[in-house]
């Protein structure tokens, strides 16, 4: 099968992104499918023969849908983390390119990246989310509301960035400008979320069914971009130690979460596991990391699912979801 693979872009996950591409290449090529992989930030071929019309036809991806590669593609394969990759931006692209790609469609990948707007959506059909604010312009008196709110530690973050980029938790007022600062870099909005003291959990959606359930337990407190993708930082547990009921609880959680946001193929659910003994559902993933210390491709493999077996089965529900197979 003929693949297309998109790496790189322009987000803050630009090297993230890499790293998942390098572990799909090798599994694609070890399946036996022809693949080239392009960056839409800057249109350059970084795997793979360029098409018989010519590397000029490699471009960025606002005129990605008018090059003659697409027509040679069976599927793109997205690697891509954050930013226009994972927005609905280059979802839209490729539908109106009439092209099946891996993971959700425009719809799911907006609602699920605009942080707010999924937690909205949490709140309404009763999917327990920490309690929150998002900033307003010119807002004053900030931690007077958070105090008035949910009080302090809190957690503030961009309203639409992955793999916690711009995060910081924050203990006081005097740790506060500075967090708004550094999340502010990172986007417009910024979200402040009540901070959960308990245990990190996540549940991986394949196809419409929850992988076991990872714990990740970071070395201090903060499961931050440093502890997810440097290896060593954080330690996993998976499947995770908890009851039958809680494992039962989360998973259905996640995957009502998964189907709200009207996601298809696969993804990855985050939790808190409180100390008051509550689930806390925080965030959906709808293309999740898949480089060595990622979290779907573990709880695959606990789940007898071997890296390959992963990818391939992600671009099976691909081709489902674009009416190529069954």
């Amino acid at each position: 099968m003929k693949i297309l693979i998109l790496m790189g872009g322009d987000s803050p996950e630009r090297e993230v992104s890499f790293s998942t591409a390098r572990g799909i290449i090798d599994a694609l090529k070890r399946l036996g499918h022809k693949v080239i992989g392009i960056d839409p930030a800057t249109g350059r071929l970084l795997e793979g023969e360029p098409p018989k019309a010519g590397s000029n036809s490699l471009l960025p991806p606002q005129k990605l849908i008018s090059s003659p590669i697409l027509a040679q593609t069976e599927v793109v394969f997205l690697a891509l983390h954050g930013g226009k990759g994972e927005d609905g931006t280059i979802q839209s692209l490729l539908d109106l390119a009439g092209v099946p790609y891996t993971g959700s469609g425009f719809l799911a990948s907006a609602l699920a990246m605009h942080k707010p707007t999924a937690k909205l959506l949490f709140q309404a059909t009763g999917i327990p989310t920490p309690a929150w604010f998002v900033l307003q312009e010119g807002e004053e008196e900030i931690a007077e509301r958070i105090r008035a709110g949910f009080g302090f530690p809190v957690v503030v973050k961009p309203a639409s960035q992955g793999s916690t980029v711009g995060t910081s938790i924050v203990k006081g007022d005097d740790q506060l400008k500075g967090a708004l600062d550094y999340a502010q870099k990172f986007g417009g909005e910024v979200l402040i979320e009540e901070y959960i003291p308990g245990r990190e959990l996540t549940v991986g959606i394949l196809g419409d069914k929850p992988l076991p359930v990872v714990e990740i337990i970071p070395e201090g407190d903060f499961y931050d971009y440093e502890h997810k993708y440097t290896k060593g930082k954080s330690r996993y547990v998976v499947p995770a130690s908890l009851s039958p009921k809680v494992t039962k609880r989360i998973k259905e959680i996640a995957l009502q979460a998964f189907k709200l946001l009207r996601c298809e193929g696969y993804a990855r659910v985050d939790f808190r596991y409180g100390d008051d003994g509550r689930l806390y559902c925080l965030e959906v993933n709808t293309l999740p990391g898949m480089t060595p210390t990622s979290l779907v491709p573990m709880a695959a493999q606990a789940a007898g699912i071997s890296f390959d077996q992963l990818v391939q089965r992600i671009i099976e529900l691909a081709l489902r979801k674009g009416g190529k197979v069954g």
